[in-house]
């Protein structure tokens, strides 16, 4: 096959975040491309395209896999960042650019796809600034390997932070009292405009680094929400007041929405600056691409929503380590346990028995005590977690990686085990395993407390634990057996 024929291979780095498991769905479509993932965790490819992938397990910061990675790659995708997950986010934003683009010039990569955020560096927020700086950080040797930094503001799409935020205020509060800056403006653009943009970059006609701003209209943050509600059917009346500070605004979103407070928070805070485009190289490099209006954006998620098509969510991947219980080697008596055992005694199935337990949660609820969960879910809220209202992305299926409330799952083996790890602020790491036997389930709450306080809380929701987890699990056995009768 002649070299000018030959596929190319691309990375897609966060590959198993929003834009990034979107991504490789759009790039799998294209022939002349062979596409290989760079991820923390394999298990956490969708099973349904793994063998369609080359999958390298590593990190930014683990210079031997990513040198791995990167071997023979012509273009390579850069998705990650972070939204303030630790204090020194800043650092480490930079700290993996920088290795990044070292290994691609040492890889002899032809070019870098960054997607990064629309502003300006004097107006800018911590977070985008972060972003601003990590685009310089990979841009900043244009005669060792070329660039190109896309720069986008709001993302609308089914599971987007910003198309969640929209949605739940919108459904939910008829009339909003709102900061003054909802009058602030901004460029919004649909998903898959975004994923049209980072496509076409592979085989963009150009040579050197660019900065492409893309969008659609400029509109307020007031008139986004007027709009989507319009596009719900919805009336929704604004009014925004000079007296709601940014901590009292990130409260407002965390009770109503999805979000929790840190991400609300960076939200907040970019919210305040006008993040709007300040060049027109997407008009003249990518004139094939016509951005959807907002409202059409709007409608396109909302119908992903209704036909259980939502690929990717904005918490699909998280800044707090999310493992198994497994990693973890402890003395004896370290991790503390509650087990729920529920024999089969009525001609139960391990498989239907399997799917019930993944069933939980979300709008399906936890049964016969959902108050109890309900409760501690605002509690989690409140101190800055992500309580409940997180849900799931499809009712009836779970992949490791999804985000259930406020549990993460972090290991499925089809028809055996679900484990899930607890997310909710806690004095410890908490899981609850789901161990699906031939004739019985095992649940387990599994606690790896800290310090005294840990131990302290343990016992002192010990009361709830009898009810709540007891009833989860006769009502998983229970269920199952309806469900095999319908």
């Amino acid at each position: 096959m002649p070299d000018t024929m030959k596929t190319k291979i691309v990375l897609v780095t966060g590959a198993t975040g929003y834009v990034g498991r979107r991504l490789t769905h759009r790039l799998l479509k294209t022939s002349a491309l062979k596409v290989r993932l760079l991820v923390r965790n394999s298990n956490k490819v969708q099973h349904s395209i793994a063998d369609q992938v080359e999958i390298q397990e590593g990190s930014t910061f683990d210079k031997a896999s990513l040198a791995a990675a990167l071997q023979g790659v012509d273009t390579a995708f850069y998705l990650i960042h972070s939204m303030g997950s630790t204090e020194d986010y800043r650092n480490l934003d930079q700290v993996s650019a920088e290795n990044f683009r070292e290994a691609c010039i040492e890889a002899g990569v032809r070019r870098i796809v960054y997607l990064g955020g629309l502003g300006v560096k004097e107006s800018a927020s911590k977070h985008l600034l972060s972003r601003i700086e990590t685009g310089e950080i990979l841009s900043a040797k244009p005669d060792r390997i070329e660039t190109i930094w896309l720069r986008a503001a709001v993302i609308i799409g089914s599971g987007s932070s910003s198309f969640e935020i929209i949605r739940n205020l919108c459904q939910k509060l008829p009339a909003m009292i709102t900061p003054r800056w909802v009058r602030s403006h901004t460029q919004p653009i649909g998903i898959d405009d975004v994923l049209s943009y980072l496509q076409a970059s592979v085989e963009l006609l150009h040579q050197g680094n660019l900065v492409v701003d893309i969008g659609s209209e400029k509109l307020s943050f007031q008139e986004m929400m007027q709009q989507a509600a319009e596009v719900m059917g919805l009336k929704r009346y604004l009014f925004p007041v000079p007296v709601l500070s940014p901590r009292l605004s990130s409260y407002w979103l965390i009770l109503f929405t999805p979000i929790p407070y840190k991400l609300a928070a960076a939200l907040v805070e970019g919210l305040k600056s006008e993040t709007v485009i300040q060049n027109d190289n997407a008009a003249k490099l990518y004139p094939e691409i016509q951005p959807l209006s907002f409202k059409q954006a709007v409608a396109g998620a909302l119908r992903e929503l209704e036909h259980n098509q939502v690929v990717s969510r904005w918490c699909d991947s998280t800044g707090q380590k999310a493992c198994d219980i497994k990693d973890f080697d402890n003395p004896a008596g370290a991790i503390l346990r509650d087990i729920r055992t529920v024999p089969f005694e009525n001609g139960e199935r391990q498989e239907d028995v399997f799917q019930s337990a993944c069933a939980v949660g979300g709008t399906n609820g936890w049964f016969k005590y959902d108050l109890l969960w309900q409760l501690r879910g605002i509690i989690d809220k409140l101190v800055g977690g992500y309580g409940l209202n997180r849900g799931r992305r499809l009712d009836q299926e779970l992949r490791v990686g999804d985000a259930l409330d406020f549990w993460k799952v972090v290991d499925i083996k089809p028809g055996k085990r679900l484990l899930l790890y607890a997310q909710m602020k806690l004095p410890g790491e908490g899981w609850l395993e789901f161990d699906v036997q031939s004739d019985q389930l095992v649940q387990t709450a599994h606690f790896l407390p800290r310090g005294i306080l840990g131990r302290l809380y343990w016992y002192l929701v010990m009361p709830l634990h009898h009810f709540a987890l007891y009833d989860l699990a006769r009502t998983i056995v229970a269920s199952s057996a309806k469900s095999k009768l319908e």
